[in-house]
């Protein structure tokens, strides 16, 4: 009994000393799988030290989308995760401006990021303006704010045939009424995954 002690701390040392030293494994890149109580092994505690009785619960797998081997960033439905970077789709524009705000690049750029990664993927770049100015203008200006996330998305590698855009000038406001609160909402760009 007591050299099955030994061999066993001795086993467990040898794992311990493996684990800790520095190295490139294989799986490297994967991030660690999370720890719940069903990683873990049930022993009974009989008094006897007879362990052939135990339980192995099965480890659940990495959640990560085979279709994008790691470092994958955003799982295949990461679009219609309400907690992803992916689930806000509308930028926003100062009036008579189709230049991107600042607040704005790492969004775009994390759909850009995703869009490359699943190059099968389109989105459609849905232009929009308040009601402000002519028809023609607004319909002007809605696509040159569609075009304009069209470029980031090009920077961060996306197909241009997965892309398109379109614009609905004013026909299609977010909000009703002619407030700047209102027409702060139809100044956009709304990011619609087909």
């Amino acid at each position: 009994m007591k050299n099955m002690l030994w061999l066993a701390l001795a086993a467990l040392l040898t794992v311990t000393v493996g684990c800790g030293q520095q190295g490139v494994r294989d799986d490297a890149s994967l991030p660690p799988p999370p720890m719940d109580d069903s990683s873990v092994i049930s022993t009974p505690d009989d008094g006897t030290g007879d362990t052939s009785g135990q339980q192995m619960v099965e480890t659940p797998e990495p959640a990560f989308d085979p279709e994008c081997p790691p470092p994958c960033e955003f799982r295949r439905d990461a679009i219609n995760d309400p907690s992803s970077a992916l689930a806000e789709k509308i930028i926003y524009f100062d009036f008579d401006q189709s230049t991107i705000r600042d607040q704005y690049v790492d969004l775009i750029a994390a759909h850009g990021r995703y869009l490359a990664t699943y190059g099968e993927v389109k989105v459609r770049l849905e232009g929009h303006a308040d009601e402000r100015g002519s028809r023609e203008y607004n319909i002007a200006l809605g696509e040159g704010r569609g075009l304009s996330v069209r470029r980031q998305l090009l920077l961060q590698g996306v197909d241009a045939d997965q892309m398109e855009v379109i614009s609905y000038g004013e026909e299609l406001p977010a909000a009703l009424g002619q407030s700047e609160e209102a027409w702060q909402q139809n100044r956009r760009v709304e990011i619609v995954y087909q």
